[in-house]
């Protein structure tokens, strides 16, 4: 008797089990929250550390993408040295040169200071900056696409903590029902035995009294179904425990929509969702990454300068274009340059590897284009299922409830045993039950269709 009833608990304690709690700014325990589930759905992505993630993802893949434009250009280099250099003085090569001068001794060395830069400014790579952009460019795309996906499993999330949440109070609701049809059913009987029926004795009581207590026992647990299915909610939304909450939506029923066709839903998941963005933008940036690894190929043409100072005491500075003095000098120039590393077994493994992570992304894809529409069809097929169990449970609940009023009827004039009563409360509960599992089951599966599908995180309630 009553086992359905533990569905609630059972949904809810599987609720509980993943969600993740948010350390995001909370409301004061004394205000009174009244939400609806697209309400919820909007907190929770306001306070998704999921989000968060995703949006640092997408910072990082802009920064790559900066990092490439910046190889556009000028890169300089400048290095500075201060140190000992020995004296010179220009008798020491005027009118010879004399090369028996040696500074081993401190008193013959002074200090110098220099500052050597260098400019390169790429002219043309080959395209291996513009490759790289493009990378980067679609890099980001997909990462915008990725923190779409999360949001909208976020989003199923919200929803499965908030249809439970209906789920176990209708449960609890339920079990409340039969409590005091039963406890109805104990006050006639202890009438009929005081006046002495025969449709009544002491045996029915105890059974009354046994089933009372199983009754009693699934409502506290019915009671803990539906507390934690609310921790669940509040958990997910970044609340706190003491928060007061409240759902707009306090009975779950069946909206009774039409269904589109199945091939409608398979259209919108192949423009919509956010996966086949996301093996788009990568395979374009896979190419582009290709193209960059074979452009390694080619030389670097680029416009270099140079410019070179140093200075240094008892020093005498030499103007001969055959002299270069390292510790006193001043001088600069530009040129036209090209730069070429020619490892060809290096560039040609990098390209390979390259490749490979091209044609595994178009495996990604041939894998995508096979089950999104099978997962597709899965949910589909469940919400096709759930209709149907709704209206074939509401059908069966009714008529078990019109039953067990048959049998009170008969039980109060003292014509029909509790045998009925017993019986006919089992199978209403068992129905009604059944019926709102339906209900959360039908609408469990329209979000995971509105899932598959890439349906925005918000909409109207469905």
């Amino acid at each position: 008797m009553m086992k359905l009833s533990i569905i609630a608990v059972l949904v809810a304690g599987v609720l509980i089990a993943s969600p993740t709690i948010s350390h995001t700014a909370e409301p004061p325990a004394s205000i009174r929250l009244v939400l609806g589930v697209d309400d919820c759905v909007r907190i929770a992505l306001k306070s998704a550390p999921e989000l968060g993630e995703a949006q640092a993802d997408i910072e990082a893949s802009a920064s790559k993408l900066d990092e490439a434009a910046a190889h556009r250009f000028p890169q300089i280099e400048v290095i500075s040295l201060f140190g000992p250099a020995p004296k010179a003085h220009r008798e020491d090569i005027s009118p010879h040169v004399l090369t028996d001068r040696t500074y081993v001794r401190f008193n013959q060395l002074t200090w110098f200071s220099s500052a050597d830069a260098t400019v390169i400014q790429p002219l043309y790579t080959f395209g291996k900056i513009s490759a790289n952009m493009k990378a980067a460019g679609h890099g980001i795309e997909v990462e915008r696409h990725r923190k779409v996906q999360r949001a909208n499993e976020v989003a199923l999330k919200v929803r499965e903590y908030y249809y439970g949440l209906m789920l176990a109070r209708e449960m609890k609701e339920l079990v409340l029902e039969i409590q005091e049809n039963l406890a109805n059913a104990r006050i006639k009987a202890v009438k009929l035995i005081e006046q002495g029926s025969d449709s009544a004795d002491e045996i029915d009581l105890y059974k009354l009294d046994a089933f009372s207590g199983e009754v009693a026992k699934n409502l506290e647990e019915a009671k803990k179904g539906e507390a934690l299915a609310l921790a669940a909610l509040k958990s997910r939304l970044g609340l706190s425990g003491d928060t007061q909450l409240e759902i707009k939506n306090e009975r779950l029923v069946f909206d009774g929509e039409v269904v589109p066709p199945y091939e409608s839903f398979v259209d919108m998941a192949r423009g919509r969702r956010p996966e086949f963005r996301q093996i788009a933008e990568g395979l374009k940036a896979r190419a582009a990454l290709v193209e960059a690894a074979r452009a390694n190929y080619y030389p670097d043409i680029f416009l270099g300068g140079i410019l070179s100072w140093a200075y240094a005491d008892e020093r005498d500075r030499i103007n001969n274009p055959y002299v270069n003095d390292r510790f006193k000098h001043f001088y600069g120039g530009v040129a036209l340059g090209v730069r070429w590393k020619l490892d060809f077994d290096i560039t040609s493994a990098k390209v390979a590897g390259e490749t490979a992570q091209y044609n595994r992304l178009l495996s990604t894809k041939a894998f995508a284009d096979a089950n999104i529409p099978l997962q597709v069809r899965r949910y589909y097929l469940d919400l096709l299922e759930a209709e149907n169990s709704v209206v074939a449970t509401k059908s069966a609940y009714s008529n078990a409830k019109k039953w067990g009023l048959a049998a009170m009827a008969n039980f109060d004039f003292g014509v029909g045993p509790a045998k009925e009563i017993f019986e006919a409360l089992q199978s209403y509960a068992r129905m009604r039950a059944a019926y709102f599992q339906s209900i959360y089951n039908y609408r469990i599966a329209r979000a995971n269709l509105d899932y598959s599908t890439g349906e925005l995180p918000v909409q109207s309630d469905k």
